[in-house]
């Protein structure tokens, strides 16, 4: 009898796992990056009990996480950047307060509400900050790297979120 019920437990727990990577892979595939949202997404253990709401939730953490990385590295620029790129890098600064400070708050709130619209509105908003900021610069952007993450993450976002209206 013991037996099994262990065994019973583990085949429910395997499945459990199997059907929490089936929602990551299956709403990956519906993304522009199915490997780097697998990727975002498998970094996270809560992806593998979440719905897809939850899966969008993730990922606004993960344009959160990439955003202030961007941060820090304009905060390490603004004091070693030549003065004719000063400018952008102090626009880029105010592109990303902005995705910190008002998109992804919203992108969350509309999520834990049931409204993505506005949580699609703001992953859009995140992605065109960051092609903002990388535009900006004349030349060689010092923040490529940083812009073209926080892009990626929030257009992997906006078509999860997608699959919810």
């Amino acid at each position: 009898m013991l037996k099994s019920l262990v065994l019973f437990v583990l085949i429910l727990c395997t499945t459990l796992v199997v059907s929490g990577a089936n929602i990551v892979q299956e709403t990956c595939s519906k993304t522009p990056n199915s490997a780097l949202c697998i990727q975002y997404l498998n970094a996270d253990p809560k992806s593998s009990t979440a719905d897809v709401s939850g899966l969008a939730l993730i990922m606004v953490n993960v344009i959160k996480n990439k955003a202030n990385i961007a941060v820090d590295k304009i905060k390490q620029l603004s004091g070693s950047i030549p003065a004719d790129q000063k400018v952008a890098l102090m626009s880029c600064a105010d592109k990303y307060n902005a995705i910190l400070v008002a998109d992804i708050p919203q992108a969350t709130e509309a999520l834990q509400k049931g409204n993505p619209k506005f949580a699609e509105e703001s992953a859009n908003d995140a992605a065109i900050e960051a092609n903002g900021c990388e535009n900006g610069f004349s030349g060689k952007s010092p923040l490529t790297a940083e812009n073209n993450v926080v892009r990626d993450a929030s257009t992997i976002t906006s078509a999860i979120v997608r699959l919810l209206l």
